[in-house]
């Protein structure tokens, strides 16, 4: 480990991206009929050094959804005003004489728990009368409040459906990129209390980076979104985040003993499901976690419904999501927005920088100055919990291409310290990257290196996981059968019974007679 550790000295590593937006670029919009809207607002400022005459207060009602009207009214034109008259942008009118952003000194706007997230098309009907189709349904005007407020600056463009995003794709920071948009972050999640500690995780870590293993649960659903998931994985690859990667049907089952998760991305259930089920379950301090959903974020209030509201209940710092049905073409891009993140953007430009429209349903959970991985390079506070992981990323940089090597030199440090996950990495690398075989050893001598029995459990998982995959389905049965009669008292071996449901399904109950 000291090893290893002493690389990290010698090794030209990521860079991360430059230019985050300064403090005074940032507008906090909060509530000011709620209290604890306003005391959210200003503990935000705070922590980021948000000068407190950026933030203003709308009189709001208390209820995500609004109405155009009330949109239009309470929020947009109240917001406009403000930016007028605080001198905060520069419109002049375009050739059809609507006014459009051409300057702006707020670049960020972050709503507080308290603002209404969601905008409700007002009628269901068309203008004669005839009522929508389903797809004019989808089309209408209903939005997210922040996928609005993206363009707070434009006057004139139609609320039929979204428009493009000129900063899909980017690779800029937003202070160069020169864009006539606004990126609309939002601290909100099921509770004040949840609140305040996604603001406090996300500058504690930030002082020693993201660590931890990452999740993504394919699900084989659409092979667009499907493909974005797969990017994801080998991206988190390439920067030494080990990774497991489910390419099974289902999502990962109940209960699965997850552990250490510092980035989750996955598809494609209604509801919160599989791990994060499990009482006892805990995202890592900072982590960063979404399931693409078209109603991920259909309501913000109900930690046990839909997946942005229990993620962040679960101890996520942040997610992205949709109000309502984006259509998967015009949703957050996955790989993109891990890409992003991973280059040391913000939670926000990386949101944004995934989207291809705007008036639409996408929203942003979490400090929009989060930056995650601002410490790949090496630099930043070194925790005692986070060393292992560190030490996996500097292998995968120090041995690229000598594979025994670095397994020998994992190992060792694994034998030393006593510890399996430097084991489990390996293996979760190696099974990403087609080695099913070795890494199904690796994940047994793990099993050795681990006192708990969670933990050797998810080992079992791991290898039925790889016997599953290679189609070798009589294996996958018995591991399975083995792990849950030796994990039977544990609430994770639901997992074991999950999988066996599918593998392995009970027989129908005999058909009863009919009575005569």
């Amino acid at each position: 480990m000291i090893r290893l550790l002493a690389l990290m000295l010698l090794l030209p590593l990521h860079a991360a991206a430059s230019d985050p937006p300064a403090p005074a670029t940032v507008a906090v919009v909060y509530n000011s009929e709620i209290d604890e809207s306003k005391k959210l607002a200003i503990a935000y400022a705070e922590a980021r050094n948000v000068p407190l005459e950026n933030l203003v207060g709308l009189a709001l009602p208390d209820k995500e959804e609004i109405s155009r009207e009330e949109y239009d009214t309470l929020i947009r034109g109240p917001l406009t005003a403000e930016f007028d008259r605080r001198q905060w942008w520069k419109r002049g009118p375009d050739d059809e004489g609507d006014l459009q952003m051409q300057q702006t000194r707020i670049q960020i706007l972050v709503c507080m728990r308290g603002v209404p997230s969601r905008i409700q098309h007002p009628n269901p009907v068309n203008p004669d009368g005839s009522p929508l189709t389903q797809q004019q349904g989808m089309m209408t005007r209903k939005a997210a409040v922040d996928s609005e407020l993206a363009l707070l600056g434009s006057e004139g463009h139609s609320l039929d459906g979204a428009l493009a995003n000129p900063y899909f794709k980017k690779d800029s920071p937003i202070t160069k990129a020169g864009m006539p948009i606004l990126l609309v972050g939002r601290i909100d999640a099921h509770s004040f209390p949840v609140c305040h500690r996604m603001i406090q995780d996300a500058v504690e870590t930030e002082k020693t980076g993201l660590w931890g293993f990452g999740v993504i649960d394919v699900a084989n659903k659409i092979p667009q979104g499907d493909l974005w998931l797969q990017t994801a994985a080998r991206a988190l690859d390439r920067e030494g985040i080990p990774t497991l990667v489910d390419r099974s049907n289902d999502t990962l089952p109940i209960n699965f003993p997850l552990k250490d998760t510092a980035i989750y991305l996955g598809w494609y259930d209604f509801n919160v499901s599989g791990p994060f089920k499990n009482p006892g379950f805990k995202f890592k301090r900072g982590a960063v976690a979404a399931h693409l959903h078209s109603f991920s974020a259909r309501q913000l209030r109900d930690a046990g419904k839909n997946w942005c509201a229990p993620l962040l209940a679960r101890g996520a710092c942040a997610t992205i999501g949709n109000t309502f049905e984006p259509w998967l073409h015009m949703t957050h891009n996955f790989d993109v927005f891990a890409e992003r993140l991973l280059a040391g953007y913000t939670l926000v430009e990386a949101a944004y920088m995934s989207i291809p429209v705007l008036s639409w349903q996408g929203v942003v959970l979490g400090d929009p100055l989060y930056r995650p991985f601002l410490h790949l390079d090496g630099s930043g506070t070194k925790a005692d919990d986070d060393r292992l992981f560190r030490a996996f990323r500097i292998s995968m940089l120090r041995w690229p291409n000598d594979e025994a090597e670095r397994e020998k030199q994992l190992r060792a440090a694994a034998a030393r310290m006593e510890d399996g996950r430097l084991l489990e990495a390996l293996g979760l690398n190696l099974a990403s990257n087609g080695q099913e075989s070795r890494a199904g050893s690796v994940f047994r001598d793990a099993k050795l290196r681990f006192d708990d029995d969670y933990d050797k459990l998810r080992m079992d998982l791991y290898v039925a996981m790889l016997d599953r995959e290679a189609k070798r389905t009589a294996a996958a049965i018995q591991g399975l059968r083995v792990a849950k009669a030796t994990y039977a008292s544990l609430p994770e071996s639901k997992a074991t019974e999950a999988w066996l449901n599918i593998l392995d399904p009970p027989p129908p109950p005999p058909v009863q007679p009919k009575a005569r």
